[in-house]
């Protein structure tokens, strides 16, 4: 994942103010990691740990340095600086550089940014910006509904009931968050994190009715606009010279962007109640995080049981 320099200026969710001074040829470039640095000593020539690829922030300090010195060797140690591929300086507090670091910057095509921002604020703002926006992300069909805190992630194919199931669950007092596309993002180190587009939001598609809206018919307190996944439940069709799982001793799971889910196969036919299964299957969810697990334990007293039995008498 990456993002352009121009991304940032375009910025408007997190609030980063961020104005273009010179270097506009390179707002192409791109960043490709969400942290930041100070480019501190860099700025008297000594490069050693200097990180290029990284947003270059400028605060108070680093610009009383350069307007302290003599142009002279401000301007050979920025151009010394702006031989490296630097990303992009930004300059905190509303703060005027010196004019050698405009003309070495738009003579290298280095973006000069400046924000009114002081610059603790803005680490904060941007680090979070590039955190969000550089996250490891996918797009699954499906719906993802969340049932008693449990993020549950509907997968089937088209036309299977997915969409009904959650409005059943919807009208059972549980909340959708995302159906037909659903946006994931990789939270560090291993969570997941699902949301409808902005577009389809809140809305729901259901074969015979059309589009409808789940926050108007039904409140606010019936949609999330965001949820981590923590299971995959799939509707296939019932095959009956398919093997299902009767025990539930075994745990499949099911790996999206290097994460490993709970990945439930919920045969589907006539006559089964889905909606009670998907909240048993949530229950259930919860039960084992709480460290009980109902089928090994039952296989454990079975074993037991089989294991103690009393020898019946033989017969000769």
């Amino acid at each position: 994942m990456s993002l352009s320099i121009k991304d940032l200026l375009e910025d408007k969710a997190y609030g980063l103010d961020l104005q273009l001074l010179c270097g506009d040829a390179g707002l192409v470039n791109r960043l490709y990691s969400s942290r930041i640095q100070k480019p501190g000593l860099a700025l008297t020539g000594y490069t050693e740990h200097l990180h290029p690829d990284r947003v270059q922030v400028l605060g108070n300090t680093e610009i009383s340095y350069l307007s302290q010195i003599p142009e002279e060797v401000g301007s050979r140690h920025i151009e010394k600086l702006c031989t490296y591929p630097i990303a992009c300086f930004i300059v905190t507090k509303g703060l005027d550089p010196p004019e050698f670091l405009k003309r070495s910057a738009q003579g290298a095509g280095i973006p000069l940014l400046v924000t009114h921002h002081q610059s603790s604020t803005f680490i904060s703002l941007i680090t979070k910006f590039l955190e969000e926006s550089l996250l490891p992300s996918t797009h699954i069909h499906g719906v993802l509904v969340d049932v008693l805190g449990v993020g549950v992630l509907l997968l089937g194919k088209s036309g299977i009931g997915k969409s009904e199931c959650a409005l059943d669950l919807v009208i059972r007092g549980h909340r959708l968050v995302a159906d037909d596309v659903i946006h994931i993002k990789k939270k560090m180190p291993a969570a997941l994190v699902g949301q409808a587009g902005e577009t389809i939001q809140y809305h729901m598609e259901i074969r015979g009715l059309g589009i409808i809206n789940i926050k108007d018919l039904y409140g606010v307190s019936s949609i999330r606009e965001k949820k981590i996944i923590d299971m995959v439940l799939e509707l296939v069709e019932w095959d009956a010279n398919q093997e299902y799982e009767r025990l539930g001793i075994d745990e499949p799971m099911k790996t999206i962007l290097g994460v490993d889910l709970p990945h439930v196969k919920i045969p589907v036919r006539p006559g089964r109640n889905l909606t009670s299964i998907i909240e048993v299957a949530a229950r259930n969810f919860l039960l084992k995080g709480m460290g009980y697990h109902s089928a090994r334990e039952f296989h454990e007293k079975l074993l037991a049981r089989l294991e103690f039995r009393p020898l019946g008498n033989e017969v000769e």
